[in-house]
């Protein structure tokens, strides 16, 4: 039958409708949907509302990522404004962070003045002087999506694979894309916590992405540990900002790297996602991306003085991203190799402590955060700091303390098994 999923049908039905949409839900839920079911609901979703129209000869170049979620994970700040300096258009669409994940808008949204609310027309604009833009879902793109979720949490039925498949999809879809990138993670800090259930994830999304006439595909990612040294809105701010300058912890710049390269690839930009990789390289490199990034700010609200000021070589950004009113340092209890840290609880912490929300629409302090001292595979002495806590309570409590110590994990030299973040490539089909 034809889903009722336009955003005035669900209006004009209300509550009798919720039961039947909770209802259907449901049955999908527990029976499942084979893959030409979960195309039909992705595509019913996605026309329940406005779809991106762009110029022709706009053909080939507007691309998109899109990540399941994890800690630390700041790649969209770096990744965006590359690919616009390697000439792709860029509407990324993002959202804000739901308990321990961070949100891309809430990482921006520390920087004065910047504006995620955009137009239609103010995007194709941003796109066209600039060639990227990192904004927020407007009221009329996927209204179906934002019913649909609402009912999904209120019948537990978050975690259906083919409704997560048609969450995602739908609203990518809607940007009309030529190529679209997943990064879908897995691991103690992942929506996912092993391989197998994250690959399932990968190839439901490649396979309704591509049957939208999308070039979709997906890599498997670790997330464990914190990717970069920073976690929290403002601080990954910071270390966006170094990677774009060529700096950064090598992790993050992987990360950037081989999605960037695949994207390129995906869109024609490069012959093998191997140069593609290259010429991600080079534009951190030789500050072109940078300079994306300092007209995207311009763009999005940012005065020229504080977009100039964040994106010089040589800067304080605490004159313009607000510090927190404290900061402590924990040490190492014991000697040897750090062989992990625990992401997730790091991350919980910052949660309680304000970085994070529980509940849509509640506020969070974009100050809070913790900074890496060490790195995984790196020899500590007992009493040697290993975190920075930044936070504006006067101080963490025991339990505060005894989590974040307790994520820490060294050990003997020989047990340390060092591992790059992407896994596995899945291609288009």
């Amino acid at each position: 039958c034809s889903l009722p999923l336009s955003a005035g049908a669900l209006r004009e039905h209300k509550w009798p409708c919720s039961l039947w949409v909770g209802a259907m839900l449901m049955a999908m839920w527990m029976k499942g949907m084979v893959a030409e079911e979960t195309l039909a609901l992705t595509k019913e979703m996605m026309m329940s509302g406005e779809v991106f129209h762009w110029p022709e000869e706009w053909a080939g170049l507007v691309v998109d990522k899109h990540s399941t979620g994890g800690v630390g994970d700041k790649v969209s700040l770096p990744l965006a404004p590359a690919l616009a300096a390697c000439g792709c258009k860029v509407p990324m669409i993002s959202g804000r962070g739901l308990a321990h994940t961070g949100g891309t808008l809430d990482k921006l949204e520390s920087i004065p003045g910047f504006n995620i609310h955009q137009t239609v027309e103010q995007v194709k604009q941003i796109l066209q002087n600039v060639g990227c833009c990192i904004v927020g879902q407007t009221e009329n793109l996927v209204p179906a999506d934002r019913v649909l979720y609402a009912v999904r949490d209120a019948t537990a039925t978050v975690e259906s694979l083919p409704l997560i498949t048609g969450s995602i999809i739908s609203k990518k879809g809607a940007e009309r894309l030529c190529a679209l990138l997943l990064d879908v993670k897995f691991g103690r800090a992942a929506l996912y916590k092993d391989q197998d259930s994250a690959k399932a994830l990968a190839q439901s999304l490649v396979t309704v992405g591509n049957s939208l006439g999308m070039k979709t595909g997906a890599v498997l990612s670790r997330m464990d540990a914190p990717i970069g040294h920073c976690v929290g809105n403002a601080l990954e701010v910071c270390e966006a900002l170094e990677c774009l300058k060529g700096r950064g912890p090598d992790d993050l710049k992987e990360l950037v790297i081989s999605l960037g390269g695949f994207l390129l690839w995906m869109s024609n930009r490069s012959p093998t996602p191997e140069k593609g990789q290259m010429m991600i390289a080079e534009v951190l490199k030789n500050g072109a991306a940078l300079h994306k990034f300092q007209a995207m700010l311009e763009a999005q609200g940012v005065s020229t003085d504080i977009a100039r000021s964040l994106c010089s070589e040589t800067t304080d950004y605490s004159k313009h991203l607000r510090p927190a009113e404290y900061q402590t340092q924990l040490q190492a209890s014991s000697d040897g190799t750090v062989l992990d840290i625990d992401g997730m609880v790091i991350a919980t912490v910052l949660h309680r402590l304000g970085a994070g929300r529980t509940q849509a629409g509640e506020p969070i302090n974009h100050s809070v955060g913790a900074k890496l001292l060490v790195h995984l595979g790196q020899q500590v002495q007992k009493g040697q700091s290993w975190i920075t806590i930044h936070h504006d309570c006067p101080v963490l409590s025991p339990e505060q303390r005894s989590d974040l110590q307790g994520s820490l994990i060294v050990g003997e030299t020989d047990r340390y098994q060092p591992n790059g973040r992407v896994v596995e490539f899945i291609q288009p089909n």
